[in-house]
């Protein structure tokens, strides 16, 4: 439970300081500015993509296939590919906002600015996985906390100094750029440029296939929400600065699953046991979260309430399949998981173009409840099968015990 919590810790920090950031800024510059945070939420997703196959599969393909370099070569080629991808997506970011249904003189300039943080985010989040893998999760912390902090002061303190948006926003992305230069720099030790990508996608295809299904989700999501008026747009952003830390948080559950199954340490019931900790922490703060920020923003209650009210039911259901689909794709069949985990992705793209602005979290309710279904009758079917053929042939009694139950 310790090592869970360090590691949420850690992408709580990540998570936390934009969230905060936008707060903030909306207060020191502009009122608006708080909004950026919805309007680039869909790339955010992008991060969870990235490091799917970057992050988590060349880790685990540096134990499964016995490649020493592959985490650096997994940090190298995930910081090439995201730089372009991101360096694009700056190029036309105008393109982005009008389609997101937004103002491109009111946004633009801190848009830059998050798409910069995003981007530095993988960075950042590409060199943790290498520490989390080495069981160095105190020194991920210490980065994580020394990133976020100076990332946070220099953001608002240059805001506060200038209060100026085009020198605030190139100062801060400046600083971002550099401490990611160096935190590589620190992290990478061999680059041979040897990467076994067809691997390194299966080990967390199901990561990326759902990364992928909720850019596209929020994507058009969003930008139909954001069509019912700014009633609606202002209890969207509030529901998801309250909910959005907790969600980036939980993915240390999966973390850790995925660092003691490339090990052969699993434990099913000790994770799940871990998991309902965990979320029960995340939903309280997410009740005193939204007590401390509905003054200052104000959004409809019946309409908040809704939206909330759902992300705390997911959250309470979030455990079992979250675990389960962890052991699933690793030591089951990475291509029916994934292929489950797409379904009930597309199911919550497809929802999301339903003509209300609760369609993205009708969306994602829907998806959790298929993926529980998924998760309870595959885990079982599988246990049985390993049982019976434990039964059948005891001399591999302790080799199936190793990646089970122990």
């Amino acid at each position: 439970m310790k090592r869970l919590f360090r590691v949420s810790f850690d992408l709580l920090i990540i998570s936390i300081v934009p969230v905060l950031s936008w707060i903030l800024l909306g207060f020191i510059l502009d009122s608006n500015l708080a909004n950026t945070f919805s309007l680039t939420y869909p790339l955010q997703c992008l991060i969870g993509a990235i490091v799917a196959i970057f992050g988590t599969g060349a880790n685990i393909s540096k134990y499964r296939d016995k490649n020493r370099s592959a985490t650096d070569n997994g940090i190298f080629y995930g910081i090439l590919m995201s730089t372009l991808l991101f360096t694009f997506i700056i190029v036309n970011c105008d393109s982005y906002i009008e389609f997101m249904n937004m103002d491109a003189e009111i946004y633009r300039t801190f848009c830059i600015y998050s798409l910069i943080q995003i981007l530095c985010q993988i960075i950042l989040m590409l060199n943790l996985n290498k520490y989390y893998y080495q069981n160095k999760n105190q020194q991920a912390n210490k980065i994580a906390s020394f990133y976020n902090l100076i990332n946070l002061m220099t953001l608002i303190g240059t805001a506060i100094i200038t209060r100026n948006q085009i020198i605030t926003s190139i100062v801060a992305s400046a600083v971002l750029i550099l401490m990611s230069i160096v935190i590589s720099l620190k992290t990478i030790r061999k680059i041979d440029f040897h990467l076994n990508f067809k691997n390194c996608i299966r080990y967390d295809s199901s990561a990326l296939s759902c990364s992928i299904l909720h850019f596209l989700t929020y994507l058009f999501g969003f930008s139909n929400s954001f069509q019912f008026g700014e009633e609606y747009m202002t209890a969207i952003n509030f529901a998801t600065i309250v909910t959005d830390t907790q969600w980036d948080a939980a993915n240390a559950i999966d973390t850790v699953a995925k660092v003691d199954l490339a090990k052969q340490k699993f434990n099913t019931q000790q994770h799940i046991k871990n998991a309902f900790k965990l979320h029960s922490c995340f939903i309280i703060s997410i009740l005193l979260l939204s007590a401390a920020l509905f003054p200052f923003y104000k959004p409809n209650l019946l309409i908040t309430g809704v939206i909330i009210g759902l992300h705390i039911l997911d959250f309470a259901a979030d455990s079992i399949p979250r675990v389960k689909m962890c052991f699933l794709q690793l030591e089951d069949s990475a291509l029916k998981n994934t292929t489950h985990l797409s379904i009930a992705q597309l199911l919550r793209f497809i929802l999301s173009f339903l003509p209300t602005p609760f369609c993205t979290i009708i969306g994602q309710i829907c998806s959790s409840a298929y993926e529980l279904v998924f998760s309870q009758l595959n885990y079982h079917k599988y246990i049985t099968a390993q049982q019976r053929l434990v039964a059948t042939n005891p001399i591999i009694i302790d080799e199936a015990s190793g990646s089970l139950e122990n």
